[in-house]
Parts: C-alpha cells; sequence; structure tokens
C-alpha cells in the first residue's frame, strides 16, 4: 500500500467518524442557556405545540446521557456504512461502536486493506480507529489511529474544524436542535417505531433563514448550527424525528445536499442511560493522525 493510500484511509476514517451513528450535520452548542433566554424560550414553546414538545424531547434526550445506537449512513459516492454500538454524552462523547463499509470509494479502500468493518471508540479528548493489519504493516506494525480533536482543527483548518466538532459534540438531542431551528416544525402524527408509540415530526432546515424566534435556541447555538452547515456544503436539510412517550428520541432521518454529494442518514436509539465504557488502546499500538500525516507528506485533509 503506498503512502498515498495511508493518507486516504485515516481522512476517509475521520470522516465516517463525524456521521457515526448521529447527526451528521448538527448543532456546535450545548443544550442550555441562561436562565433569562430559557424562560423566554418557555414562553414561545408554549405558543406551538410542536415546539414544545420538541423542546421537551431535546432536553430529556439530553439529560439521559446515553443510549444504543444503530444506523446507516450514505453520503455521495464516497462511502454507504453502517454502526451499531453504544454512546454516552454526560462528559464529553465516550463509547464504542463497530463500523462496517458497505459501499462507496471508501469501502473499496477498506477493502483492499483486507477489511470493511472496524471497531471505533470515543473518548473526551480523541477519537480512536481499530485498522487492519494490512494498514498496520504500513505504520510500524500500529493498528489504532488516534484522533485528537485538537489537531483536527490545527492540521486541516475549516474542514478540520468541522470534524473536530461533529465528532467531539454531536448527540442525539442535536436533531431535535436542528428540527427546532428549522422554524418549520409540523406534527406529522402518531406512528409506531422500533416496537413504541412515537410522534413523528419534521422540517425543512434552510441555512440561510435559520429561524430564532420560536425555536428557543440560544444564539450562540443558532450561529454555531449555521457555520457547521455552510462548512459543510449545505444550505438546505431535511429533517424527520420519531418521540416516544417518555420525551425520548426513538428515530430520525436527515437528508441533504453537501459539497461531496447527497447525504441521508437513519438512525435509532435505544436503552437510554445504558452503561457505556470505552478505554484507550495501548500506546505501543496507536499510531497519532497528525504524526501520520507528517511522515507521509501531507499537510492538512487531502488525498
Amino acid at each position: 500500500m503506498k503512502s498515498r493510500q495511508v493518507r486516504r484511509t485515516a481522512v476517509s476514517i475521520a470522516v465516517a467518524a463525524a456521521l457515526t451513528g448521529v447527526a451528521a450535520c448538527s448543532s456546535a452548542g450545548g443544550s442550555g442557556g441562561s436562565g433569562k433566554e430559557d424562560r423566554a424560550g418557555s414562553r414561545a414553546a408554549t405558543r406551538v405545540s410542536p415546539i414544545a414538545a420538541l423542546r421537551s424531547a431535546e432536553k430529556s434526550t439530553d439529560s439521559a446521557d446515553s443510549a444504543r445506537v444503530r444506523s446507516t449512513t450514505t453520503m455521495g459516492s464516497l462511502l454507504s456504512m453502517t454502526t451499531n454500538g453504544s454512546l454516552a454524552w454526560d462528559d464529553g462523547m465516550t463509547g464504542t461502536v463497530t463500523i462496517t463499509y458497505t459501499g462507496g470509494s471508501t469501502a473499496e479502500l477498506m477493502r483492499r486493506l483486507g477489511t470493511t468493518s472496524m471497531e471505533a471508540r470515543y473518548l473526551p479528548d480523541a477519537y480512536y480507529a481499530k485498522m487492519s493489519d494490512t494498514f498496520a504493516a504500513q505504520t510500524g506494525g500500529r493498528h489504532w489511529i488516534r484522533y485528537g480533536y485538537g489537531d483536527l482543527a490545527s492540521v486541516a483548518g475549516g474542514s478540520g474544524a468541522l470534524l473536530k466538532d461533529q465528532m467531539q459534540n454531536t448527540t442525539p438531542n442535536k436533531s431535535v436542535q436542528m428540527l427546532l431551528a428549522s422554524g418549520d416544525v409540523k406534527k406529522v402524527g402518531e406512528e409506531k417505531v422500533d416496537g413504541q408509540a412515537t410522534t413523528h415530526y419534521a422540517g425543512t432546515v434552510s441555512v440561510a433563514d435559520l429561524a430564532g424566534q420560536s425555536s428557543s435556541l440560544t444564539a450562540s447555538q443558532l450561529a454555531g448550527l449555521k457555520k457547521q452547515l455552510t462548512q459543510a456544503g449545505v444550505s438546505t436539510e431535511t429533517v424527520d424525528i420519531w418521540v416516544n412517550d417518555q420525551d425520548l428520541l426513538v428515530k430520525k432521518t436527515e437528508k441533504a445536499d453537501t459539497a461531496i454529494g447527497t447525504m441521508t442518514q437513519t438512525a435509532h436509539y435505544s436503552d437510554y442511560g445504558v452503561k457505556v465504557s470505552a478505554q484507550k488502546p495501548p500506546a505501543g499500538d496507536t499510531a497519532d493522525f497528525k504524526t501520520l500525516l507528517k511522515t507521509q507528506g501531507a499537510s492538512g485533509l487531502t488525498s
């Protein structure tokens, strides 16, 4: 395997990590705000039933702290993949998932490396991806790639900052924030999903016209959302979510045209509050993303 393939693989894994099991283009901000902002948001919510319901779902899902996740994602001709695992977000993103590449150029690249499935671990300071023996043969026998969140932003400028934010901050409640920010929230109806009675809500997010009046999102949340969507080359995105009677997100779908092709994602969430653990891989079996790019002669997120 040539050094160019090492770079392409490392970068493709970073992109996949940003799309893992959660909203591909979600808000960078937290779910909170000042007390004054929250009170104002509550007053707005009481006047609009779908907004009130979604605001409650956003808070409940955020407070649940963890969940099992399974998802399918496609991103143009770059990749198609499935994800299965558990994630926690009570103190930074942590968790372990299995990613299986089912199509696109990334799947073909992984196939040449001897596997189309890998283990991935989220820790508060970094994301780790376990590669094949074939890949390890090109990196001094090290099977794991460590993506330090700070390194991603510094190595690759805007695109790296986007990946950093999505790896580090994307949680299920962000999909609800996305729908709140659309200003176009509709209650579709009552539906059964994964054996649960749920309420289906839908909307279309326009980056140029994100709603600040009725969404209950803070100004910083809206600014972060606009920045992230713009960096991804997204002008509009459709979002559908299904919420159960405990105000928890059960399913979400997103679709958007991005700078690298049409993105579609469906994610299912269950077992909220599940215990999640993720351990740092052995240092002797880990290659650092930033160092890897330098030793392979790359300066950023390019192939």
